[in-house]
C-alpha cells in the first residue's frame, strides 16, 4: 500500500518536471527563433536597404599621353546663296522654275511685268533721234558762222551764240541717251536670270503678286559650295583652328562616316550659348546630302604630352562645381577639379585637383554622398552562371 502511494507521488513529480521542460524548451525556441529572424532582418537592411553600402568601381588616377578630340553639332548650308528679285516693284508676270530645278547660268527663271516700260522706250528713243538731229544741225550751223566770222561778216557774238547753241545740242543728246540706256537696263531688270550654276530652293511668289525692290522671288543655291556649320564648346574649343581633319557623321547615313576639314573658324561666337562656330567642308560629299540635315563633326587636334587623365565617367557635377569622388580611409569625398580636352579612348585631362595614384570611384549603383559607406567591387554588373 505504502509502495504504491510512494509510485503515484514519483509519478505525479515526474509529469510537473516534465511539464516544467517542455515550457522551457518552448522559451528556448521562440527565442533562438526570433534572434534568427533579428539577424537575418539586420543583414537585408544592411546589404539592401537604405542603410546598405553603395557598390562602386574604381580607377587610380594615372600619367598618359591622349589624341584629344572636339565635337560638336552641325548643319548643311550653302556657302553661295543668291536672292533672285527685282530692283524696282512691280508685278510677277511668270515664274519658270519650282523648287529643286536645277538651272544653268543666264538661263531666264522669272520675268516681271514692264507695265509701260515698251512705251517709255519708243519715247526715248525718240528723243535720242531728236537730238542727235538737233545736234547734226547746230554743229553745220556752228561751222558756217565760224568761216563767216573769219571773214568778218558777222560779229563774234553771234559766232559764240551759234557754239553755244552746239554745246546745248550735245547736252541734251547726252542725256536723252543716259534715259534711254536706264530704260534699257530697266528692261534687262524685269528679267530674273541664274547668275551661277545651281538648283532652285525656294520660290516666293507667285505670278501676279506684287512685290517691292529687293523682295526675293526665287532662292538659288551653288550645289558645289556646301558646308557644315558646327558648333563647339567655347570651354573645350582650345586648339580650334583652319586646317584641322574632321570625321563627319551625316544624320540620313550614320554608318558611313566622311572626311572633311576646318575651313573656316568664325570670328564672332555665339555668347548666349557659349559655343565657338566653325565651317567644316565634306571630301567626296555623297550626292544624297540635303540642306538643312544634321551632321556629328568630332575634330582630331594635336596629341597632348604626357599627363594626368581619367575616364569621363568618373567626371561629376555638382551644382555649379566639376569634380570626382575620391576614396580617402574608404570614405568618399567630392574632390572639385579642373579638367581640359577629351580624347578618342574617352579619356578625359585632369588639369587640377588630382594627383597621380588618388583612387577615384568611376562608377556606383546609387547616388553617392560625402562620408557614407561604400563597397568597392570589381563590377556592377552580376557575372552570368
Amino acid at each position: 500500500m505504502n509502495s504504491t502511494i510512494k509510485l503515484k507521488e514519483l509519478l505525479s513529480s515526474l509529469l510537473l518536471r516534465m511539464r516544467e521542460l517542455d515550457i522551457t524548451r518552448r522559451q528556448l525556441l521562440m527565442g533562438l527563433t526570433l534572434t534568427f529572424l533579428l539577424v537575418v532582418f539586420g543583414f537585408v537592411v544592411l546589404n539592401s536597404g537604405p542603410l546598405a553600402s553603395t557598390k562602386v568601381t574604381t580607377i587610380k588616377v594615372s600619367d598618359q599621353s591622349l589624341a584629344p578630340t572636339l565635337f560638336g553639332v552641325g548643319t548643311i548650308e550653302a556657302r553661295r546663296s543668291y536672292l533672285m528679285g527685282p530692283v524696282v516693284a512691280g508685278r510677277v508676270l511668270n515664274v519658270y522654275v519650282d523648287v529643286g530645278n536645277s538651272v544653268k547660268e543666264g538661263q531666264l527663271l522669272a520675268e516681271m511685268d514692264s507695265i509701260d516700260l515698251s512705251q517709255k522706250m519708243v519715247a526715248a528713243q525718240a528723243q535720242v533721234t531728236d537730238a542727235r538731229a538737233r545736234l547734226l544741225l547746230a554743229s553745220e550751223t556752228h561751222k558756217r558762222y565760224e568761216e563767216l566770222g573769219k571773214k568778218n561778216f558777222i560779229s563774234p557774238i553771234a559766232v559764240d551764240g551759234k557754239l553755244q547753241e552746239l554745246n546745248s545740242a550735245k547736252a541734251i543728246v547726252q542725256k536723252t541717251t543716259a534715259d534711254l540706256d536706264g530704260l534699257k537696263q530697266q528692261e534687262l531688270n524685269i528679267k530674273l536670270r541664274a547668275p551661277v550654276d545651281g538648283i532652285i530652293t525656294s520660290r516666293d511668289a507667285e505670278p501676279g503678286s506684287t512685290v517691292i525692290a529687293g523682295q526675293a522671288v526665287l532662292k538659288l543655291i551653288d550645289p558645289t559650295s556646301l558646308w557644315i556649320k558646327t558648333r563647339f564648346d567655347q570651354g573645350k574649343s582650345m586648339g580650334l583652328a583652319v586646317g584641322l581633319d574632321a570625321n563627319v557623321i551625316l544624320r540620313s547615313n550614320p554608318h558611313y562616316p566622311i572626311s572633311g576639314k576646318v575651313v573656316r573658324v568664325e570670328m564672332l561666337s555665339d555668347s548666349v550659348a557659349e559655343e565657338r562656330i566653325a565651317q567644316i567642308e565634306m571630301i567626296d560629299m555623297p550626292k544624297t546630302v540635303s540642306i538643312g540635315e544634321m551632321a556629328e563633326v568630332t575634330l582630331q587636334l594635336a596629341s597632348s604630352e604626357y599627363g594626368l587623365s581619367l575616364p569621363n565617367a568618373s567626371i561629376k557635377k555638382r551644382g555649379d562645381e566639376t569634380g570626382v569622388w575620391v576614396l580617402k580611409d574608404g570614405k568618399p569625398y567630392f574632390a572639385r577639379v579642373q579638367i581640359g580636352q577629351n580624347g578618342l579612348n574617352g579619356q578625359v585631362v585632369i588639369l587640377s585637383g588630382l594627383k597621380s595614384g588618388d583612387e577615384v570611384v568611376l562608377y556606383s549603383d546609387a547616388e553617392i554622398k560625402e562620408g557614407q559607406r561604400i563597397k568597392v567591387v570589381d563590377s556592377l554588373l552580376k557575372k552570368s552562371p
